[in-house]
């Protein structure tokens, strides 16, 4: 950010002071394209016009975001308040920040993007949906692969007792430090640089685990750490090879049984998994 920007603050409001609009029926989903190439990003970032009349730290800016997605389909609460909470115009640059509310990417650098809102909820409600997370009314301890710019992180930390983010890139992991300190998640997150196909074992199990990049299949070491009644979400080649899909994997435990139980669902386009770090 420049330097005499207004200081970052803490998220605005109480999750209990928020009332969003009841959902309107779920239109059709069409594809999910939350990490589109850097240009055509910027281009509908261009297109989109600014919200009027409000400033960016006003939670009405924050909740007219929200009810658009509602009447897209997002129907659990928990995580249309946590959207509502997330200041995200703090974790885009300045010059992009007027279109932080708009159901768009946007570039962070380094060739990444910051994901959809509507991706980011869609994931986390399909995590809300899992074993534990009905169980224990809150997502648990947390595993995300690839924090970005943090801002998925900081949505989770909103719905988690613990979130453990790794980011392969150092400019990226550096820059959500900062993004996530300047709100003040009371050690909710903890970043660690690394390879994110590796997982993180010395933390695990999870009771969560959700990954931003997509490859031709589910990480072993994803799988080794999901604990009994977890649920992974994480973007995969679809069977044939040619687009992603959303997969969602769940440990369940039945007559002293574990078994993995996978499903497909709606196509998305996210980055490539990839190994290393940079």
């Amino acid at each position: 950010m420049s330097t005499g920007e207004a200081p970052r603050r803490r998220f605005p409001l109480p999750l209990d002071k928020l009332s969003p609009q009841p959902a309107a029926k779920a239109q059709p989903r069409e594809l999910l394209r939350p990490q589109r190439h850097l240009q055509q990003a910027a281009q509908d970032a261009a297109r989109q016009a600014a919200p009027s009349g409000l400033g960016m730290d006003s939670a009405g800016v924050r909740l007219r975001m929200v009810q658009r997605l509602q009447r897209e389909g997002l129907k659990d609460e928990r995580v249309v308040q946590a959207l509502a909470a997330v200041p995200r115009h703090e974790f885009v640059d300045t010059a992009l920040a007027i279109q932080a509310y708009e159901d768009t990417s946007l570039p962070i650098g380094h060739g990444q993007t910051i994901s959809k809102p509507s991706v980011v909820g869609r994931m986390i409600e399909l995590l809300m949906a899992g074993a534990n997370a009905r169980a224990q009314g809150q997502l648990g301890r947390v595993l995300e692969i690839g924090t970005g710019c943090g801002y998925q992180a900081a949505v989770l930390a909103c719905l988690a007792r613990q979130v453990l983010s790794i980011e392969r890139l150092k400019p990226l992991h550096e820059k959500a430090r900062a993004n996530l300190e300047a709100l003040r998640l009371g050690g909710r997150v903890r970043l660690i640089y690394g390879d994110g196909r590796l997982g993180h074992a010395g933390a695990g199990p999870f009771d969560a685990i959700i990954a931003a990049a997509g490859g031709e299949d589910l990480p072993e070491a994803w799988l080794a750490q999901l604990a009994p009644g977890g649920r992974l979400v994480a973007p995969m080649l679809a069977p044939g090879g040619r687009s992603q899909v959303l997969v969602v994997v769940d440990h369940l435990v039945e007559a002293g049984v574990s078994r993995l139980v996978r499903t497909l669902h709606e196509p998305v386009l996210f980055v490539p998994l990839k190994s290393g770090v940079l």
